[in-house]
């Protein structure tokens, strides 16, 4: 019998999530994270899952170049490419990469998947099997100069 209460990494990847469809809206979830920033994992899906939460410092300061990487790559008036599991209290965060949206109906029968998510539950290997743009990787690597084998 699953335990429901604490629920596996994959379980809630496929729960609920709300969607952020405002930039002010991103900035509210960044702040909360910012509030709490340890314990976070930070995946970047099609790399290597890590098995060890972020520092304080990486979280930050990934969250403030994301920030600016999806607002520069996202050049809307609306974000609507972030989703969170609870917006007040959030335990897992999907990104999707705006230059790897797919079809928006998902008519293509493949699922999209985000491209990054930050996750205070041990991240499980997800897979994704659309080719990694060479400069995410590079922007990827600059937080985890070791993740080589992207």
């Amino acid at each position: 019998m699953n335990d429901t209460s604490h629920p596996t990494f994959l379980q809630h990847y496929h729960g609920r999530f709300y969607g952020i469809l405002r930039w002010h809206q991103l900035d509210a979830l960044w702040a909360q994270v910012k509030f709490q920033p340890e314990g976070w994992y930070i995946y970047f899906v099609g790399g290597i899952v890590p098995d060890h939460v972020a520092n304080v410092e990486t979280v930050t300061l990934f969250i403030q170049e994301l920030d600016e990487l999806l607002r520069q790559d996202h050049d809307h008036d609306y974000c609507g490419i972030v989703y969170a599991d609870d917006l007040q209290h959030p335990q897992m965060i999907k990104i999707f990469d705006p230059n790897h949206l797919g079809f928006s109906c998902g008519s293509s029968g493949k699922p999209i998947f985000p491209r990054w998510i930050l996750t205070r539950i041990l991240p499980e290997l997800l897979e994704e099997n659309a080719p990694i743009p060479a400069n995410r990787k590079r922007w990827w690597q600059r937080f985890f100069p070791t993740h080589t084998s992207l």
